[in-house]
């Protein structure tokens, strides 16, 4: 009689700990899809001050020295039609037309990275690369890549193709401290991000992969000939009608 009290106790004080626990977690749930609902609200009308990549990125040293974080927001309307048009030819040119993921792009990266140990082919759009840089930390594990779909679902149903598009191109690594189309096209052509040739426009795209291995100033041969592909791409291109 005593062992079946016993067994009855320990098994109401289990369930009362699986009750705890859930409704910690109910919690915490709620309070995640609020705040994130919201954050991203808020960057729908607020620019982005800073990402927790540029604040990495500024801690490192190179050769002794701090990259620092060199960017200026400017407006969509103040970025040129080329930096656009490179963008979406060099990274997603589905971008109007997807609701976020380009799911014929993520089955051939994941084909092309199984056939090899070496080579990481990705398979983002720019509304996740988006994602990630402004509401994600570096790095790759299955738990960012969920965050990031979250992520991404939520700035194509709250944000407008022309805001996801503004904001990627004025927060994504560019070079070593580079941020934004701005503060790229100082940086190596002198200039404003307005006045962008499509053939400069077209080289600060192809080195959106590797920004700080390889940079405008200094193109090799793989860079030029993705410069040469991306401005075929630009041409082949409809209107992008936001």
């Amino acid at each position: 009689m005593a062992a079946k009290t016993g067994k009855k106790t320990k098994s109401r004080q289990k369930s009362s700990w699986l009750k705890r626990l859930s409704g910690i977690a109910a919690r915490i749930l709620v309070w995640f899809v609020l705040t994130s609902f919201f954050w991203v609200i808020a960057y729908r009308f607020i620019n982005p001050p800073v990402t927790l990549l540029m604040i990495l990125r500024s801690m490192e040293s190179t050769e002794g020295k701090s990259p620092g974080i060199d960017k200026k927001w400017v407006k969509f309307k103040d970025i040129s039609d080329n930096m656009k048009r490179a963008a979406v030819a060099a990274e997603d040119q589905l971008f109007l037309k997807h609701a976020g993921f380009d799911i014929k792009a993520i089955e051939k990266a994941y084909q092309s990275n199984s056939k090899s140990k070496k080579k990481v082919k990705g398979g983002s759009t720019i509304s996740q690369q988006t994602a990630k840089n402004v509401f994600l930390w570096p790095g790759r594990s299955w738990v960012r890549k969920g965050f990031e779909a979250y992520f991404t679902l939520l700035i194509e149903i709250l944000w407008s193709k022309e805001r996801i598009l503004e904001v990627y191109l004025n927060v994504i690594e560019m070079g070593n401290g580079i941020y934004g189309a701005e503060a790229a096209a100082q940086t190596y052509y002198g200039k404003s991000c307005k006045s962008l040739t499509r053939s400069q426009a077209a080289l600060i795209a192809a080195c959106f992969p590797n920004p700080r291995r390889w940079a405008p100033s200094k193109p090799t041969t793989y860079i030029r000939h993705r410069q040469y592909l991306i401005m075929r791409n630009m041409r082949r291109l409809g209107p992008l009608d936001f």
